[in-house]
């Protein structure tokens, strides 16, 4: 099962489910009302009705006066349509495009179709936010509005860690933009609404609508696509359908303002309804960095690690007996090879923090700590253990 496989999948009905409803061939489908207590019920129900009939007759029909129906007429039925969505879908369809991504290389060329939503102008372009992985590894990039109008994009920046990204077209003819809600108030059961390009179905926005199931999820997820769990993404869980293609469109509240972006599913047998979106407030930062600086700059330690507790056989490293988690060095470059760390070091601590995980490792650096900043590194080597401090410096483009 892939965190970011965003493939619609579709379970199947039980050859064992009964089903009661109306059929063509055989009227009422199920149990036989005339082969069951249904039967005695019915013969009682009109040996009533004719006892009515009969005292009807006997006293005068004509004076009894029955009560009106309701005309259909006093009845709102726009109130009972769900308008204030009708509402919600007007306002953020026009800001919500399809985002087309071409690759070509050597071995030929693909198209990838996902979906983005405009959130600002600057001067006469126009940004749009995306997902990551709906514009990895394309050369050229073209937005196709709601009204079904063509524009060549260009990238502004991407970053694979949020899994966020950033095109800039022309503002030609764009007479909205997103507006941001605040998804740190996010509360279980609140309508969601997921609204993009599900398989790539016309370009013309869908809108789906479901709630709010957890207002936020942390779930694993790999970054290299290897198989392995690397880092770690706190979303927001819903059951509004996201299907392949609404990645990079907006989940928006009932006030039509956006509060993530949609990124992933889980997609496996027997599984419905677990959607995720990336908070618009995570986003935020995210997003200034990718105007800025054209990436997210984050802070480098310097060290290629994996868990202690994922091997066998490593009395080799002379651990003491309380020590079982930890991370140990693979590789060692930059600050960490400066300050001395070497292969094989097991790394268990970074300041005042426990380190048990390489993603625990990563988040620390990411979340925590800044570009310049110096950390007290503890580790065992040989079964000793030392201290170091490194001052880290910039990672390489994610």
């Amino acid at each position: 099962m892939s965190l970011f496989d965003d493939d619609f999948y579709s379970t199947k009905s039980s050859k064992k489910q009964r089903h009661y409803g109306w059929s063509p061939r055989r009227g009422f489908s199920g149990r036989s009302l005339m082969n069951s207590p249904w039967k005695t019920i019915l013969l009682a129900a009109l040996g009533g009705a004719f006892i009515m009939i009969l005292l009807f007759w006997i006293f005068g029909g004509s004076r009894v006066v029955p009560t009106a129906a309701p005309a259909l007429a006093s009845v709102d039925t726009r109130s009972l349509s769900g308008d204030p969505f009708v509402v919600v879908a007007d306002k953020v369809k026009p800001v919500v495009v399809s985002v087309i991504s071409t690759k070509k290389d050597d071995q030929g060329s693909g198209v990838g179709v996902g979906s983005g939503v405009i959130f600002q102008k600057n001067g006469g372009s126009v940004y749009i936010l995306t997902n990551n992985h709906v514009v990895e590894g394309a050369t050229q990039f073209e937005i196709v509005t709601a009204l079904g109008e063509h524009k060549k994009a260009s990238l502004v920046g991407k970053d694979r860690i949020s899994d966020l990204a950033v095109l800039e077209a022309s503002a030609d003819g764009v007479k909205a933009i997103a507006e941001f809600g605040n998804s740190d108030n996010l509360k279980a059961g609140e309508f969601a609404i997921a609204v993009g390009n599900p398989l790539g179905l016309g370009y013309s926005p869908t809108v789906t609508l479901g709630i709010i199931s957890i207002p936020k999820r942390t779930i694993p997820v790999s970054l290299t696509q290897g198989g392995e769990y690397d880092w770690e993404m706190d979303v927001i869980q819903t059951d509004a359908a996201i299907n392949q293609g609404n990645s990079g469109g907006p989940l928006v509240n009932i006030e039509g303002q956006v509060i993530g972006i949609n990124s992933l599913k889980i997609s496996d047998t027997g599984v419905e309804g677990l959607g995720f979106a990336i908070p618009i407030n995570s986003a935020k930062p995210i997003i200034d960095s990718l105007i800025s600086n054209h990436k997210v700059k984050r802070p480098l330690m310097g060290v290629s690690t994996q868990e202690l507790q994922s091997f066998k056989g490593t009395e080799v490293l002379k651990l003491p007996a309380e020590v079982k988690t930890g991370v140990i060095v693979f590789e060692v470059s930059g600050p960490a090879k400066d300050a001395g760390i070497q292969s094989q070091d097991v790394i268990v601590q970074l300041d005042s923090r426990k380190i048990a995980t390489t993603i625990a490792l990563r988040k620390y650096l990411y979340y925590e700590k800044k570009i310049g900043d110096q950390v007290n590194v503890t580790f065992y080597r040989g079964g000793k253990k030392m201290n170091t401090t490194l001052t880290l410096t910039e990672a390489g483009d994610k």
